[in-house]
């Protein structure tokens, strides 16, 4: 784990909020200058706090209606099975998130297209081609009322 101080954490919830703040415009909400605002962030990046930098997208306006959970049980559990089933599976750009979970399932996937019949496609002429797959079950959100790549810190 990465020691932070206060600094570094406003830095942090500052680009949470807004990750195209500039340097300029962080440096005046910390009241420091923008060197060591510059240097503080580079060195975020560096160690991996700060992974990468994208835009939020609204899936709505762009079509894409039908987020499913997919709970994935597999057959085989060696670690050579497992690791080819993950590679498989986290390259299909309809999965956003990809989970091991305990219970009943081995995995869970986070799947967004635009509807039902696209699920449907996914499922049928994706997921089920994947080795390994020995029980599928999906569960369908009628409604997000949070969404959020904020962190809490």
């Amino acid at each position: 784990m990465t020691k932070l101080d206060s600094t570094d954490l406003k830095i942090l919830n500052l680009l949470q909020q807004d990750g195209r703040m500039t340097i300029k415009e962080l440096s005046g909400k910390l009241n420091l200058s923008t060197t060591p605002v510059f240097e503080r962030i580079k060195k975020l990046e560096r160690s991996g706090v700060i992974d990468h930098y994208s835009a939020i997208l609204n899936t709505e306006k762009l079509g894409m209606k039908l987020t499913a959970f997919a709970h994935i049980s597999i057959k085989d559990h060696s670690k050579e099975l497992i690791e080819a089933f993950v590679k498989e599976v986290t390259e299909f750009p309809e999965v956003q998130e990809f989970h091991y979970v305990s219970g009943a399932s081995d995995f869970m996937i986070k799947v967004l297209v635009q509807d039902i019949e696209k699920y449907n496609h996914f499922i049928l002429d994706k997921l089920l081609s994947v080795p390994n797959i020995g029980k599928v079950e999906s569960l369908f959100s009628l409604r997000a009322r949070k969404k959020t790549a904020i962190v809490a810190l």
